[in-house]
């Protein structure tokens, strides 16, 4: 499943492309994709297809298509605060994501059938901790990932406010699903060959609305072999953070709304925004016209408007690069951590406060 946008060369581009075909909306979503390079998620040898509108599998590892990604994350609805579980969570990308935007008073619970495949999730979320800026950028929920078949989740489970799942659902398990979704909660997830946003309106109505024709692998069953009984999965305990983590969580927000004052304006958007005008234009030289002669379809050049549309945003684009040349871009600051690596505090202190993080 996939293909439906073109090929980027990086992560900004293929955001890009998605945002231009109408499958990123908003910019909630468009900063946390942004924000996590799809190509960290990807095993080496294998990255050149991390910008491809393509889903990617090898072995357990499995990657959905961006679009499909992206659809998601506008269906779900996210909001500061929420709790989201994912049930098959794989690499945890998705999760990542979602745990940029519902931020440290969240819950980010996943499951996932292969305990290879949590074990390289984990790896990536501390990778993105440690490494990534914009972990610093952003107020994070850490998603916390089991080992289990979503089909054998705990009858005594919490409910959840909004949840993805992300395999084919048979129709005799679509009422499962929705026991695990609170009132007022939105369940994403493929039912026959159609993902579909499920919004629960009362204890047993519910409204239900297809997104787009998809292709998914169905859930694995519940083993029932004779003498094999499975263990329910537990998932992880709804916790409240400690006075001490929440001190960090409030200092580190008052440093960040400072030097985002100090800094405006020190996003990339402006520069992405510049990829997508100058990419249309690209397209709009390759449109071809076509008439029937007979019973041939015969191709006809481009009609003397649309060369002239495009002589005229040619133009455009010379006066704008006389007025104002375009400055090379400047490599990123972390302005979090430079604040408080300024700090008079001890390092101990500063260390806290950075996560641990050594860049």
């Amino acid at each position: 499943m996939g293909g439906a946008v073109s090929a980027g060369e990086d992560n900004d581009d293929l955001i890009d492309n998605l945002k231009e075909a109408q499958y990123i909306r908003t910019d909630r979503v468009e900063q946390a994709f942004r924000a996590i390079d799809r190509g960290d998620y990807y095993l080496e040898g294998y990255r050149d297809n991390a910008y491809k509108d393509l889903a990617w599998k090898h072995g357990n590892i499995h990657l959905s298509a961006p679009c499909i990604y992206s659809e998601v994350m506008e269906a779900l609805k996210l909001q500061q605060g929420l709790s989201f579980l994912n049930l098959g969570s794989g690499t945890g990308y998705l999760s990542t994501m979602v745990g940029l935007i519902i931020g440290p008073f969240g819950v980010n619970h996943g499951v996932e059938l292969h305990k290879d495949v949590v074990e390289y999730a984990k790896e990536r979320l501390d990778d993105f901790i440690k490494n990534s800026d914009s972990f610093d950028r952003f107020e994070f929920c850490e998603p916390h990932f089991v080992v289990g078949n979503c089909l054998e989740i705990s009858s005594d489970s919490h409910q959840y406010e909004r949840i993805y799942c992300g395999a084919g659902v048979q129709k005799d398990h679509e009422n499962y699903m929705k026991i695990l979704l609170k009132v007022g909660g939105i369940l994403v997830m493929p039912i026959e060959d159609q993902l579909t946003q499920i919004t629960r309106t009362g204890q047993s109505s519910w409204e239900s609305k297809n997104i787009l024709a998809v292709s998914f692998a169905p859930l694995v069953q519940q083993n029932r072999t004779e003498g094999c009984k499975t263990e329910a999965v537990v998932l992880p305990a709804l916790s409240v953070r400690n006075l001490q983590d929440l001190a960090r969580i409030y200092i580190r927000r008052t440093l960040r709304n400072l030097t985002n004052d100090e800094n405006p304006g020190r996003n990339n958007m402006q520069r992405s925004s510049q990829k997508r005008k100058r990419r249309r234009c690209r397209r709009r030289r390759r449109i071809n016209t076509y008439v029937f002669v007979g019973n041939q379809l015969i191709p006809q050049p481009m009609d003397s408007e649309e060369d002239e549309c495009i002589e005229e945003e040619s133009k455009e684009e010379e006066q704008e690069k006389d007025i104002e040349p375009i400055k090379p871009e400047e490599p990123q600051v972390n302005h979090l951590r430079d604040k408080i690596l300024s700090l008079p505090l001890p390092e101990s202190l500063k260390s806290y406060l950075l996560y641990y993080r050594e860049k």
